[in-house]
């Protein structure tokens, strides 16, 4: 096991740019109390390559993730995809949320189209799109399913489906597979990888699940509690391909082990204290 400040490693195949986060910094004012969230954090995540970001609770994860989605400024420093300066949200950057945020009243097929009407593509182009996507998410017999007629993984799928149909560089996902069971959590972490496996992109990924961290990633930033600061970055250096029997091994064990070690001492006064 190794942690390391490099971002490169002999499996990234570099189709998509990478992202770089440079001194950020957050804060929240309410009622005249200025509360910092996080200070001074800076990685970079290179093409291609699938890092994941574990803390303690509100050490700023999400927020994190929100201003790189361009969805919020930061108080300080700067974001790039690529060379280019994030300042709003942008069709170069896919989110997917913790729920699946699908419309009721869209058929999969529509849901998976919907980025892509919203940025005008004609109708025939769009649904060769969407269906080429929900191929790739293993969804083909449900695209003219409505969402309450799909299992919470499959809509997870398709909520996967609609970011990736844009064709972003980045894609940023917020736990994901917070809301399923642990079963299909499991079968969509595998799933994940097969998908990011084929379709080459840069992720940069939310999780409070350590396991699924080490499992996913080729790297984990491991943060402290608020205001948060990058503690550790852990590279993880088992092959790919990777079957969710890895998690059994001595050598994942040890890398969940490492992670959790960082974070207990913090974890367990966040829970002493109700702020979990």
């Amino acid at each position: 096991m190794t942690t390391t400040e490099a971002v490169a490693t002999p499996h990234h195949r570099g189709s998509s740019p990478g992202l770089r986060v440079e001194g950020a910094a957050m804060q929240f004012q309410r009622r005249g109390v200025v509360t910092d969230v996080f200070n001074d954090v800076d990685f970079e995540v290179a093409p291609g390559e699938f890092v994941s970001i574990v803390g303690p609770s509100g050490c700023g994860k999400t927020t994190l993730l929100r201003i790189v989605g361009g969805l919020i400024q930061p108080t300080a420093g700067q974001v790039f995809i690529g060379d280019r300066a994030v300042t709003k949200p942008g069709p170069d950057r896919g989110f997917v949320f913790q729920q699946d945020s699908l419309f009721p009243w869209r058929t999969l097929i529509d849901n998976v189209r919907f980025g892509l009407e919203m940025r005008g593509e004609k109708k025939k182009a769009s649904i060769a799109r969407a269906m080429d996507v929900i191929r790739l998410v293993g969804l083909t017999d449900f695209a003219e399913h409505y969402p309450h007629e799909l299992s919470g993984g499959m809509r997870q799928r398709a909520n996967l489906a609609r970011a990736i149909a844009i064709e972003p560089d980045v894609l940023l996902m917020d736990e994901p597979f917070s809301a399923l069971d642990a079963q299909t959590r499991e079968l969509m972490q595998e799933e994940l990888l097969r998908i990011w496996r084929q379709d080459e992109k840069t992720v940069l990924f939310i999780t409070h699940q350590i396991d699924e961290a080490v499992y996913l990633s080729d790297r984990v930033i491991v943060m402290g509690a608020r205001p948060g600061r990058i503690r550790r970055e852990v590279t993880i250096d088992i092959p790919r391909p990777r079957d969710l029997k890895v998690k059994r091994t001595p050598e994942f064990v040890a890398y969940a082990d490492l992670i959790w070690g960082e974070i207990e001492e913090e974890a367990r006064q966040d829970l002493r204290l109700g702020r979990t």
